[in-house]
């Protein structure tokens, strides 16, 4: 009879335990200030000032525009933001195949992504310039002919140069690209303009040359998996909120003139 009762004790404080795990866990989980879950948001953190690597950012060691627009929208919805780090043509990719949630990156709207993903509202308007050394004879777009011309991998310059038709080296990183032209082992390097903002801030003897007449407007949006309409209307609910308050411009403004970010 002891023997039964020290295992129905025993059975009993088992249950009890696990009722008080359980109900701790649920707490944890669902509790008021705690968080509900997580957006993973996937970027390629080589394009300052939208995202880059710093020791302590916005979100972990990501920091930049799209960084606290990314937060923000986890924040909206009591959701935590986690950041997956890619290279730029792996994103719609990782979309794709569920890695990522959504893909914030500086990404331009195309009609050749917009078959692949569905894209947020508009929050940010960009165009392609060329960074050159300042002594540079390259005045316009097609001045680039037969110079040595480099590229992202993935991004629209890219694009805009093969449509060109002229030849190019393309890199993975931003960072490899713009010591390319520094060290002198290229003419030109082809990106978006507020990115070469920071790049030519950030290394002496470079400029800027814009040609509207061959680069037009470009507009920057969120990417999600197609169908994805829950997340969608989530990310473009905090994106006219930080439009219509001014928050957007004001990040656009606080990381383009910053000097050592």
């Amino acid at each position: 009879m002891k023997k039964i009762r020290k295992v129905l004790c025993t059975i009993t404080a088992a249950a009890l335990m696990a009722v008080t795990f359980t109900a701790c866990s649920n707490s944890s989980s669902s509790g008021d200030g705690e968080k509900k879950g997580e957006i993973k948001f996937g970027t390629n953190a080589e394009f300052p000032p939208f995202e880059y690597v710093v020791a302590k950012g916005v979100i972990g060691e990501f920091d930049g525009i799209d960084m606290a627009i990314a937060k923000q929208i986890a924040d909206d919805n009591d959701k935590e933001a986690k950041i997956e780090n890619m290279e730029f043509d792996s994103l719609l990719v990782a979309l794709d195949n569920g890695k990522i949630d959504a893909a914030i990156a500086g990404m331009t709207v195309t009609d050749e992504r917009k078959e692949k993903v569905d894209f947020s509202d508009t929050y940010y308007n960009a165009k392609q310039v060329m960074i050159v050394k300042e002594d540079s004879d390259i005045a316009k777009a097609s001045d680039m002919k037969d110079k040595k011309i480099v590229v992202i991998q993935g991004y629209t310059g890219e694009t805009c140069v093969k449509e060109l038709g002229y030849s190019y080296q393309s890199f993975k990183k931003g960072t490899e690209a713009i010591l390319e032209i520094v060290n002198g082992k290229c003419d030109v390097v082809v990106i978006d303009s507020a990115t070469a903002d920071k790049y030519v801030k950030d290394n002496k003897g470079l400029k800027i040359v814009e040609d509207n007449d061959q680069f037009a407007n470009e507009e920057y949006a969120i990417a999600v998996k197609k169908g994805n309409k829950e997340l969608l209307d989530q990310i473009n609910k905090t994106l006219k909120k930080m439009k219509d308050d001014g928050k957007i411009a004001e990040l656009a403004t606080k990381y383009l003139d910053a000097e050592d970010k």
